[in-house]
């Protein structure tokens, strides 16, 4: 038996104890991703941890680490040949719950690895912009509930970080003003550190009591105690994101909101995607596989796509037939949008126009150039799009002397009502704000879910989107300047910030959409 080999690699059977962080999934290190990765069973609080399981293969075993017997299971899973991951809460070796674990492995002769993680006494600290050690070089990190005597840690005089204090807050307090401590030392207390969810409150030691009375602080917390705290106001980033906390809801297909997604997390935004149309090819394959032909024989002169979706169509018809993106070889190829064009792009295929001011199917109308028979040999265009695309398109390119063929590429059918608790938000304002990124979306969420609570922010990425929401009674509050997905989430980042910003410059505590419906929990000033 070894605790772990310089090479990194394991015998067949092993347990590799991984440090999770403080809460913050992307805080996992590249070691335990390797390890969860490889492994053949987690063991976990999948509560606190369940996302990291994104980065496990198909088909691993998931151990609840509450589950009765688990560190026995992961011993014998690890005896049978098994990679097994535990995960643990922050750093496995400080303030270790897990070191009975470890010596199971090594009495049963069981290869292990303890991987360090990112503990949540610099991590919370770091998000909430408060930095470890300012001027003393001393940084003092305790367990309240190991703790008999404040005087010892009262004298320090450095930053101290205090675990496992919430329920005792006020008595600590106390404790450390009568050992010695200023009670105008700067206090700040933060809980769900790291996450969406992390909240601050910034105060003193002889005001501990009435400054948390309201504020509904719960563990895991941590109480940081000196002058360090007092830069928070200079080096806070975390929590000033300019959607921090927000819950926005994504309205689209899971394929086409992953970039969203992630975007929208950037902000401090916590995303929720809710598929509202499901695409599926057309009833009847006839109409594209003409389409195609014509389009490989010299039919058109141009084609145009209005979606990334008619991109993805067209793509898999071109494979179904053998053909790649040489077959647009002297066509001419519109793009609605910066999205088309990238999917385009992807396929090898460079859109000869695309809309430089509003893009929409009327930016690109506006572009368009009419047909001249002196210098375009045909005047048909290919249109390979939704089944429920509106007309604006045909009408403008028939109105510029252009023939089209308006072919359904594929069919956009509406997705299943959502889990009761997600209709419920929506009508009940959970949500802070809806982003809309096209009628359908629109139409499909009212459909499925019910109209958004008139608190949440909503957000149209165009024009047209816009007056469909408004059909709908909604008032829309932010249009991405550019038809694009980025544009939108960016638009709604931006007004974010300018709400933030009216707050404390009415010196109020910033709020969330969500927290201004009526019954909403507020946050104390």
């Amino acid at each position: 038996m070894s605790s772990g080999s310089t090479t990194f690699e394991h015998p067949a059977g092993f347990v590799a104890f991984v440090g999770a962080g403080p809460g913050d999934e992307g805080l996992l290190t590249l070691r335990g991703a390797d390890l969860l990765s490889r492994a053949d069973a987690v063991v976990l609080d999948q509560e606190a941890y369940g996302p990291l399981l994104r980065h496990c293969r198909e088909g691993v075993e998931v151990v609840d680490a509450d589950e009765e017997g688990a560190p026995a299971k992961a011993v014998a899973a690890a005896k049978a040949g098994r990679g097994v991951v535990r995960l643990c809460a922050g750093d496995p070796m400080f303030f270790s719950s897990i070191t009975d674990e470890v010596a199971a492995c090594a009495a049963a002769e069981v290869d292990f690895e303890i991987v360090p993680g990112v503990p949540p006494a610099t991590a919370v600290l770091t998000y909430a912009g408060i930095p470890a050690a300012v001027s003393v070089p001393e940084f003092r990190v305790v367990d309240a509930t190991m703790v008999g005597d404040w005087a010892a840690h009262a004298a320090s005089a450095g930053t101290l970080v205090i675990y496992n204090g919430i329920s005792e807050a006020v008595a600590i307090g106390k404790a450390l003003i009568a050992a010695g401590r200023p009670d105008s030392t700067p206090v700040a207390i933060s809980s769900a550190g790291t996450t969406t969810e992390q909240y601050t409150v910034v105060t003193s030691l002889g005001r501990i009591g009435p400054d948390l009375k309201h504020a509904g602080m719960t563990e895991p917390a941590l109480i940081v105690v000196g002058e360090a705290v007092g830069m928070r106001d200079r080096l806070s980033w975390f929590e000033t994101k300019p959607l921090f906390g927000w819950r926005v809801l994504v309205p689209r297909t899971k394929e086409q909101s992953a970039g969203l997604v992630e975007q929208l997390r950037s902000y401090g935004a916590v995303p929720e995607e809710v598929p509202t149309i499901s695409v599926e090819p057309p009833r009847t394959p006839q109409q594209m596989d003409r389409a195609i032909k014509g389009l490989v024989t010299g039919r058109y002169e141009w084609v145009a796509f209005t979606s990334a979706n008619a991109v993805k169509a067209v793509r898999e018809k071109f494979e179904e037939y053998g053909l790649d993106a040489r077959a647009f070889a002297g066509l001419k190829v519109a793009a609605v949008g910066e999205a088309t064009a990238r999917a385009l792009v992807e396929f090898g295929v460079k859109p000869d126009l695309t809309p430089t001011g509003e893009q929409s199917s009327e930016g690109l109308v506006d572009e368009w150039p009419p047909y001249d028979s002196m210098l375009d040999p045909i005047n048909r265009v290919l249109l390979p799009r939704a089944d429920i695309a509106t007309e604006t398109l045909v009408a403008g390119l028939t109105e510029l002397g252009w023939e089209c063929d308006d072919v359904t590429a594929y069919r956009t059918v509406r997705a299943a009502p959502p889990p009761a608790p997600i209709r419920e938000a929506i009508k009940g304002g959970g949500f802070d704000a809806v982003l809309f990124t096209s009628s359908s979306t629109v139409r499909n969420l009212v459909g499925i879910a019910g109209k958004p609570h008139n608190v949440t922010v909503i957000a149209a990425i165009g024009p047209q989107t816009a007056k469909t929401a408004e059909e709908f009674g909604l008032r829309v509050d932010v249009m991405a300047d550019t038809a694009s997905a980025s544009a939108l989430a960016s638009g709604l980042a931006e007004y974010g910030a300018k709400l933030r910003q009216a707050a404390l410059a009415a010196g109020e505590v910033p709020r969330r959409p969500s927290q201004t419906r009526r019954g909403a929990r507020r946050r104390p000033k």
